[in-house]
């Protein structure tokens, strides 16, 4: 418990912490008010038995002169009504109390996941690459939410532990020695459920994470390789893969559901059977009725009707702690990833990029870069070659600043690439990958790409990857859909559109990582000799593996065993 509450608190900001703490201080006083409700009963149902009793307890005497009443019934009438009028502002003050809760639980569902959502895009490069996306999806959208569901479990909880324990007070100065055998016989059921039930239920929760994360996988490489499944006309097995998770998942829940209700039901029976056990202990040991401890009965009775739904709910929330407690382990876990701490301290790109030593390994021992040299000067277009696996594409990634040498520096005429300068380094740097990632949306919002969308300057870059014209005639020009992956269009006119991207915003270099390896030599061609013409003024590094895709390169480099030939 002590490592659950730490976890707990270090995903809490301080703000949290505070409402947190505001809404126990306010339970208190709820249970205060919960045992004052309970205990007025007694009294109030001892005057009305016996109205002779108003004149024989000095509170209610005294009442009874300072308001000046002059019949009984009157006085028992007005103190009903007060009490009355109490019990309507006790519901209304935990009405109040319940939208407070919700709006902390509830409340944290946004938080977490916008501070789950800043994390995964403040990890590095290679902490990001590491992870699976499914996962960082369930993380956002389920996990978060299951959070918002310990959340209220614990706080209603705790609120509850308060009530119980006023309760009990008042039913330890009526009769301590039927209390304490109360105390006895719901502790030990207690531990039985917590022992039984609570272990089931965390068991379950076990399977719901793992079945959850399946689930997840399964769409997510399903719904992305969609032409090729249908292609291999192999979908009942990813059903049936699908199905495992699924059912897998529902019975966890239907589990949880289930056992949930078992101690409620139980105590209930148990709360029915110590009430005849009051009535059974009193008639045997005073052998008389029990019209004369009828009101101590009946606010044993109230106490226990108020004390199981409590009792019940404790449980509960336990037993539902346990079963989202894995949640809380994620949340945690992947909050306290380290961010990358950048600044973007301008940095001046007029001589050349400088690789000095630079070694970089995945794996300890077995160095993908071993001690690379190379400059490039501004305006060069280079080009870097070798077998897959060598590490072109990881040389590109240490050059645009993703990946840190682990091993030597990399420096920007003279200056070295750190954390100081990195972003402002970044932006100089347009980027087309392999593979062309469109999200869903226009043509103008996919090239913008969460730029601010300047209509001239986007229909520019768009004119220079040739690509404008066939938008605006066939299509709705700068707002044409792509559909989500690009599905609308073609290979080469997705091609064109992530050069459009790398464009927008001027950039000095210009990196094209097998950016056209997927398209006929006839369109690459074309490509190519479009970007060669584009980038006059820009410094191009290309990694390609058909040699006539480097053909206007001024320089060719050639990666083999972690080492950099010419």
């Amino acid at each position: 418990m002590t490592l659950f509450m730490t976890k707990l608190f270090a995903i809490l900001t301080h703000h949290d912490r505070r409402f947190l703490a505001l809404l126990v201080a306010i339970s208190v006083v709820i249970s205060l008010i919960e045992m004052v409700g309970v205990g007025a009963i007694l009294p109030f149902l001892t005057l009305a038995s016996d109205f002779s009793k108003i004149h024989t307890l000095s509170y209610t005497d005294f009442l009874y002169r300072f308001f000046h009443f002059t019949h009984e019934s009157h006085f028992v009438v007005a103190i009903g009504v007060v009490l009355l009028l109490f019990y309507l502002v006790r519901a209304l003050l935990n009405l109040g109390y319940f939208y407070l809760l919700a709006k902390f639980s509830k409340g944290r569902y946004h938080l977490l996941a916008y501070r789950l959502f800043e994390n995964y895009l403040g990890m590095d490069y290679r902490s990001f690459v590491n992870k699976n996306s499914a996962d960082l999806s369930k993380a956002i959208i389920n996990e978060a939410q299951n959070m918002t569901t310990l959340f209220s479990s614990l706080l209603l909880t705790f609120s509850e532990i308060f009530v119980v324990i006023f309760i009990y007070a008042i039913m330890i100065y009526l009769n301590w020695k039927i209390t304490l055998l109360l105390s006895i016989i719901l502790i030990t059921n207690a531990i039985l459920l917590t022992m039984t039930v609570s272990k089931a239920i965390q068991k379950a929760g076990i399977s719901r994470e793992e079945h959850q994360k399946k689930f997840f996988e399964i769409i997510q490489s399903s719904l992305g390789n969609f032409k090729l499944m249908k292609l291999r006309s192999n979908t009942q097995s990813i059903l049936d893969q699908f199905a495992n998770a699924s059912s897998g998942y529902a019975h966890a829940n239907i589990r949880n559901e289930t056992l949930a209700h078992l101690p409620r039901l139980f105590l209930e029976a148990l709360g029915f059977g110590i009430v005849l056990f009051i009535v059974i202990y009193i008639v045997y040991k005073y052998q008389t009725d029990i019209s004369q401890t009828l009101p101590m009965i009946s606010v044993f009775i109230l106490g226990l009707y108020r004390l199981m739904p409590s009792a019940n709910r404790i449980l509960h929330g336990y037993n539902t702690i346990l079963f989202y407690k894995s949640s809380l382990d994620i949340i945690h876990n992947d909050l306290m990833y380290d961010v990358e701490n950048l600044h973007d301290t301008p940095i001046v790109f007029n001589h050349s990029i400088t690789l000095d030593h630079v070694y970089f390994e995945y794996d300890e021992n077995k160095p993908i870069l071993d001690t690379i040299s190379l400059m490039i000067f501004k305006g060069d277009r280079v080009a870097l070659i070798g077998e897959s696996g060598s590490g072109k594409s990881t040389l590109i990634d240490i050059i645009i600043g993703l990946y840190r040498p682990k091993k030597g520096k990399i420096s920007i005429d003279g200056l070295p690439l750190n954390d100081n300068n990195i972003q402002a380094w970044r932006s100089k740097i347009g980027y087309i990958p392999q593979s062309i990632y469109l999200f869903e949306g226009s043509v103008a919002q996919n090239v913008a790409f969460g730029k601010a969308i300047e209509e001239e300057q986007l229909k520019e870059v768009l004119r220079q990857a040739n690509i404008l014209a066939f938008l605006e005639s066939h299509h709705e020009g700068i707002y044409t859909q792509v559909g989500e992956g690009g599905i609308k269009l073609s290979g080469g006119q997705r091609q064109r559109i992530a050069i459009a991207r790398a464009l927008y915003g001027d950039p000095e270099i210009l990196v094209l990582d097998e950016a056209t390896s997927a398209l006929d030599s006839e369109t690459e061609a074309k490509i190519m000799e479009e970007i060669y013409t584009l980038c006059a003024d820009k410094t191009l590094i290309v990694i390609a593996h058909r040699l006539s895709t480097i053909e206007g390169c001024d320089k060719v480099y050639r990666l083999q065993e972690g080492k950099l030939y010419v």
